[in-house]
């Protein structure tokens, strides 16, 4: 009888440690599901009104006033123009491969919103007794996982291009293609050196070091150890967004329209608004890179976090990191329509006979500081 209670105990106990496992999971599953969803709003929001800013940036420096019909400022024309490219009717050319021609945009799109996923928002807030972290997934492979997802745009553009069966968007594909592959290359070796300091390729992990410096952190920021890294690494992320300068496969004097040049409604709203989302998660990525991600400079978030307390400090936090977001946006803009578009074979030649050997070399030099420092 002793036995059999026994062993009964022994059954309640597993149930109940399972039952509370389960229930871990679930608000483990439901909190990141909740930051999912957030993030990927958040950033279709922003990627709606960047294209409003935009266009009151160039018409600011072209000395116009920009939208101001759709609402108060002009502030619903962003809303206008997703309404105008969902109503209007989808045409699919007769000639074109359908099924390719659907992927291309849906592949544009997708990966331009995973990239989201291993940036670090924030901190961690305290949400009934429960750290929830503001970042979707802390992988030791942040950036390998960034290059290797924005490896997988370049296919949204080819098969975009191709699958149209036109020459100009084929043109256009086959410069976009080798655009970026181009760029990435010295984009790689460009972070090379910044992890021969940080020693580990997690964004959350490069964050909290550059936290770690003088000035509340600002001493830390990488930008001031690799300033030509990051000059490398910004001019990269231009080319790799299809950017003016950068902007060679969609040269509308040139190739008609580009390499969506055969799309319409909201297959042609997924290439537009994939461009913006790029320039968004690039510049978070920039942000957090070299600019200390969520730090706030010259706070000490520590000290800070007893007078405010952690949430609102968290919160402040993931402000500091828009704000930084908002700057190199406003830069995207202001050198669009500052900067002429350059010639195809001036970009290849920036490429692969500037940036590549500055980004080696600044890899050799960062090797051989690092090597004398610690003898």
């Amino acid at each position: 009888m002793g036995q059999l209670q026994g062993k009964c105990l022994i059954i309640q106990q597993k149930l109940k440690s399972s039952m509370t496992i389960l229930q871990i999971d679930f608000f483990y599953f439901l909190e990141k599901l909740l930051l999912i969803g957030g993030v990927i709003t958040f950033s279709l929001v922003i990627a709606m009104y960047t294209t409003y800013a935009e266009r009151k940036v160039a018409a600011v420096l072209q000395d116009r006033l920009g939208p101001n019909r759709a609402g108060p400022f002009g502030l619903l024309q962003p809303l206008a123009d997703g309404l105008k490219l969902f109503f209007k009717e989808e045409i699919i050319p007769l000639t074109s491969n359908k099924l390719l021609f659907v992927i291309g945009p849906a592949l544009a799109m997708i990966t331009a919103m995973l990239t989201s996923a291993v940036i670090p928002w924030g901190s961690t807030v305290n949400i009934f007794g429960r750290n929830v972290s503001l970042q979707i997934a802390d992988v030791n492979i942040g950036i390998l996982y960034v290059f290797g997802v924005v490896s997988l745009g370049v296919y949204g553009i080819m098969i975009g291009g191709w699958s149209s069966n036109n020459k100009f968007s084929l043109i256009a594909a086959v410069r976009g293609a080798s655009q970026i592959i181009s760029y990435e290359l010295a984009m790689g070796l460009s972070l090379i050196a910044l992890l021969m300091m940080t020693g580990s390729l997690s964004l959350k992990t490069i964050v909290e070091q550059q936290m770690s410096g003088g000035w509340g952190g600002f001493l830390g920021w990488n930008v001031l150890y690799q300033p030509l890294g990051f000059l490398i690494f910004l001019i990269c992320v231009f080319a790799e967004c299809n950017r003016t300068p950068f902007d060679l496969p969609e040269a509308e004097n040139e190739l008609n329209f580009g390499y969506h040049q055969e799309y319409s409604s909201m297959k042609l709203g997924f290439y537009l608004f994939a461009e913006y989302i790029n320039m968004f998660i690039s510049s978070a990525i920039v942000s957090t890179l070299f600019f200390g991600g969520y730090d706030i400079p010259f706070v000490n978030e520590a000290t800070l976090a007893h007078t405010l307390g952690g949430n609102v400090v968290a919160l402040l936090g993931v402000a500091a990191l828009l704000a930084k977001i908002v700057f190199f946006l406003f830069f995207f803009m202001w050198v669009r329509w500052t900067i002429p578009r350059f010639r195809y074979d001036q970009l290849m030649d920036l490429g692969w006979k500037k940036l590549i050997p500055l980004a080696l070399a600044n890899m050799l030099i960062t090797a051989i500081v690092i090597l004398w420092l610690n003898k």
